[in-house]
Formats: C-alpha cells, sequence, structure tokens
C-alpha cells in the first residue's frame, strides 16, 4: 500500500505501526478494493472473525476520526481525501466482521454522530448475525440513550425463548425483563406475556420454556 501514514500524525502512525501482520493485511486487502475516489467503501462481506484485529481496528479508527478533528496542522487536500477513505474503509470493515458491543458502540455514536440514520439501520440489522444475546445486553446498558434504545429494541425482537434463557444471569436478568415486558407491551408476544405474569407471580416458569 502505497501510503505515507506518517503524514497523518504521531497517533495515527503509532497504531498502524503496531498492528500485526494479519490485521494490516486485511485492511490492506479492504482497501485495495477500493477506488481513491470512491465514498462508499464496500469489502468483501465474507471477513473472517479475528477478536485481536477487531480490537486493533478499532484503535486504527478512534485515531484516524480524532486526526479528521485535529487542526493542529494542515492536511492538503489530497491527504484529507486518502484520510476519508482509510476511516471510511477501517469502519467498514468493522461493521461487517465486528462480533463486541464495545465496537458496535463505536461505531453506532460515529453514525449518530454524524446523523448518518441509514448506517444506524445497518448496524442494527446486524446485530442478530453479529452479536450475541449479551452482547446486546451490553450495548442495553450503554451511557449513551440513543445506543440504549436501539440495543432494547433488538432485544425486544429476539426470539421469547432466547430471552428466558438469560433470565437467571444476574447481570443481564433486568435487561431482559425489560425486553420480555416490551415485547409483551408493544408487540404483543403471548409467550412474554406469560412469562412476565408468571415472574411477578412468582411462579416457577417451565423448563421447557
Amino acid at each position: 500500500m502505497n501510503i505515507r501514514i506518517e503524514d497523518f500524525g504521531s497517533r495515527v502512525a503509532s497504531v498502524w505501526e503496531n498492528l500485526r501482520p494479519a490485521t494490516r493485511n486485511l485492511f490492506e486487502q479492504a482497501l485495495a478494493s477500493i477506488a481513491p475516489a470512491t465514498a462508499s467503501p464496500r469489502p468483501s462481506a465474507n471477513i473472517p472473525y479475528d477478536r485481536r484485529a477487531e480490537w486493533e481496528l478499532s484503535r486504527l479508527l478512534t485515531a484516524l476520526d480524532e486526526r479528521a478533528v485535529d487542526n493542529s496542522f494542515a492536511l492538503s487536500v489530497e491527504q484529507k481525501d486518502e484520510l476519508r477513505r482509510l476511516t471510511e474503509t477501517c469502519a467498514t470493515v468493522l461493521q461487517q466482521s465486528a462480533q463486541s458491543a464495545e465496537v458496535f458502540a463505536q461505531l453506532l455514536e460515529r453514525a449518530l454522530h454524524s446523523s448518518d440514520y441509514r448506517k444506524v439501520d445497518q448496524l442494527s440489522d446486524a446485530f442478530p448475525a453479529q452479536l450475541s444475546t449479551t452482547e446486546i445486553c451490553e450495548l442495553a446498558r450503554h451511557p449513551n440513550p440513543a445506543i440504549r434504545a436501539i440495543a432494547q429494541d433488538a432485544l425486544a425482537q429476539s426470539p421469547t425463548s432466547v430471552l428466558v434463557e438469560l433470565l437467571s444471569d444476574p447481570v443481564d436478568a433486568e435487561i431482559v425483563r425489560d425486553a420480555l415486558l416490551l415485547q409483551a407491551d408493544e408487540y404483543g408476544v403471548e409467550e412474554a406475556r406469560w412469562i412476565i405474569a408468571a415472574l411477578e407471580e412468582g411462579e416457577p416458569l417451565d423448563d421447557e420454556m
């Protein structure tokens, strides 16, 4: 990749230099598939999951975003375009491969900050395929109320049987109960109504639920 990464400052350069070869190769392959003038990167959706790569690319995205708003030294028009391409490629790779609440929160905050509600919808739609129910519960505890609402709605659309399995979890039980209430009240799910009624009466739930 013919990029003078140091042109974007020491912070970006440091994060870049500390990428593992596998992570850097993943990013470079995605970047190579995009023409420099392309506004919306579309790397391959078949990106293998690598937890370490997810963490490294998350750090890179943070550094790139920080550089984009750093006015301490100016970039040329060409450098700004390249920075934008790097940033959006990194975000797209993460969107297609991330499986952690932390990274989805990062991506959602970026989309909400820029009022990119199409991106918010795309990220929300990816929850069932990429996030476990416990990770969505983690998002439902996020300090940002908009992210909490997105996660709570996603949980309410989860299978009731999946939510019931987490009612005994000391960390997620309260979040799951709220999701069941939402299923019962907003979506009219009869099974959720029965479970909420049983919980309020202190009745044991059927083991087959």
